[in-house]
C-alpha cells in the first residue's frame, strides 16, 4: 500500500467550501478590473493562469507556507503576464483532489501545481481529459506528456542541521519528530544522523513517529516525550511550529523545518533548513510563457538553491558557521557527499560499501535507520 507524502490534514471539508475555494477566492493579488480600465482588463484576460492546491492552511510557517510563498513570488517576477489563485486545506482523498484539480482546468487554468503526493492520481486522471493544461505534481513518481513532478532534496537541509546538531548537544542525545514513515522521511532522519555523528561519532537520535504531516498536539506531546528522555537538540519533519515552540518552553535547541520559525521560539531556535520552491515555480512558469514547457522530472537542492540551511540564531558561533558552510560547499561541488560508504544500517549491516556513493535510485528507497539512529523502522 503506498503511503501518501502528505496525509490529509482536514479529515472533512464540505463541498460547499471547496466549490468556493476552488473558484478563485484565493487571487487577492490581482486588483478587479473597472469600466475605466480597458488595457488592465485586457492585460488580465491574456495572463496566463496559473492555480497552486495545498493540502493544509497556509499559515505562516512549514510547508504549505513555503509553497505560497513560492507564488507570491511568481505573481512578483511576472506581474501581469501572470494571474494566480490557490486552494488550501484539500484532503488528498482521490475525489476531493480530482474534483478541485478539475475545477481549475475547466476555470482556464494552464498550469496546475499539485503540492503533496496524495494528488498524484487524481492528477494523471485529469490530465488526459485536459491535454492542454499543463500539470505539475509535487514529490510522486508519474508523469504524463502533459504532467511533470518536482522535488527537493530535504535530506541535504536536515544533514547540515545535523552537523550543527552534533556541535551543540552537550548530551550527545539527539530528538526528531517524525510525519509518516516512507523513505522521504527515512532520509531525512538518517542525513541528519550522519551529520552529527561526522562531527560527534557517539551521537545518537531518537525518534518519535506522530503518524501525519500536521498536528500540532501530537508534535508537542512527541518533542515533550523525546526531551523527557535526555534529548537536548530537536529536529522534526512536521509541518507545525509546535516542535520550536515546546523547545522553547523546555529549554532545550530545535531547527525550524521547510519556513524560518524563529519567531516561535527566538532562544531555542538554531536554524531552519528551509525551501525556496521560487526556484523551480518561477523557471516552469517562464518556460510556459516562452512555449518551452515539456513534462520533466526533477530533483533539486543546494547546488540549485532550492533548500539550504538559513536563519541562524544569533548566539551561533562563528565555528560551526563555519562548519556548516563547509559542508554545504561539499555537498554542492561532490567533493564531500553526505551518502558515502561505508554505512551501517543500526543492526550492523553494510548497506553502502567503502567509497561507494549512494545514487538516487537507492536515496529513494531508504528503509532503515542508519548507525547512531534507536530502534526499528515501524512497520
Amino acid at each position: 500500500m503506498t503511503i501518501s507524502r502528505r496525509k490529509t490534514l482536514v479529515a472533512a471539508i464540505s463541498f460547499a467550501v471547496l466549490g468556493l475555494a476552488a473558484c478563485g477566492k484565493k487571487d487577492e493579488a490581482q486588483p478587479a478590473a473597472s469600466a475605466a480600465s480597458g488595457a488592465t482588463a485586457a492585460n488580465s484576460a491574456e495572463a496566463l493562469k496559473v492555480a497552486f492546491i495545498y493540502v493544509g492552511p497556509v499559515g505562516d510557517a512549514g510547508w504549505t507556507y513555503a509553497h505560497d510563498a513560492a507564488r507570491k513570488q511568481v505573481e512578483a517576477q511576472y506581474g501581469e503576464k501572470v494571474k494566480t489563485t490557490f486552494v488550501e486545506n484539500v484532503p488528498e482523498s482521490a475525489a476531493d483532489a480530482e474534483r478541485v484539480i478539475r475545477d481549475l482546468a475547466s476555470q482556464g487554468n494552464k498550469l496546475i501545481f499539485g503540492t503533496t503526493f496524495g494528488y498524484m492520481e487524481a492528477m494523471v486522471k485529469v490530465a488526459k481529459d485536459f491535454p492542454d493544461v499543463k500539470f505539475e505534481h509535487a514529490t510522486g513518481f508519474k508523469t504524463a506528456a502533459n504532467m511533470a513532478q518536482y522535488d527537493v532534496r530535504t535530506y541535504e537541509g536536515a544533514y547540515l542541521a545535523g552537523v550543527a546538531a552534533g556541535k551543540l548537544s552537550k548530551s550527545g542525545k539527539l530528538g526528531v519528530v517524525a510525519s509518516v514513515p516512507i523513505p522521504e522521511v527515512l532520509r531525512n532522519i538518517n542525513s541528519f544522523t550522519l551529520g552529527a555523528r561526522s562531527v560527534n561519532p557517539n551521537a545518537t537520535t531518537k525518534v518519535v513517529w506522530v503518524n501525519k504531516w500536521f498536528d500540532p498536539g501530537k508534535e508537542r506531546e512527541a518533542a515533550t516525550t523525546l526531551i523527557g528522555q535526555g534529548v537536548d537538540v530537536l529536529m522534526q519533519n512536521t509541518d507545525s511550529a509546535a516542535v520550536v515552540q515546546t523547545a522553547e518552553e523546555k529549554g532545550v535547541l530545535a531547527f525550524g523545518w521547510d519556513s524560518d520559525m524563529t519567531k516561535f521560539g527566538p532562544k531555542a531556535h538554531v536554524a531552519a533548513s528551509t525551501i525556496d520552491w521560487s526556484v523551480y515555480y518561477n523557471k516552469r512558469v517562464g518556460e510556459v510563457l516562452e512555449g518551452k514547457w515539456k513534462s520533466d522530472t526533477t530533483w533539486w537542492g543546494l547546488k540549485e538553491n532550492m533548500i539550504d540551511l538559513k536563519a541562524f540564531n544569533a548566539t551561533l558561533s562563528d565555528e560551526v558557521k563555519k562548519l556548516i558552510a563547509e559542508r554545504r560547499q561539499g555537498v554542492i561541488d561532490g567533493t564531500a557527499p553526505i551518502w558515502k560508504g561505508p554505512i551501517k544500517d543500526n543492526t550492523g549491516k553494510e548497506v553502502l560499501g567503502k567509497d561507494a556513493v549512494a545514487d538516487d535510485k537507492f536515496l529513494h528507497e531508504v528503509k532503515f535507520y542508519v548507525e547512531g539512529v534507536d530502534g526499528k523502522v515501524p512497520g
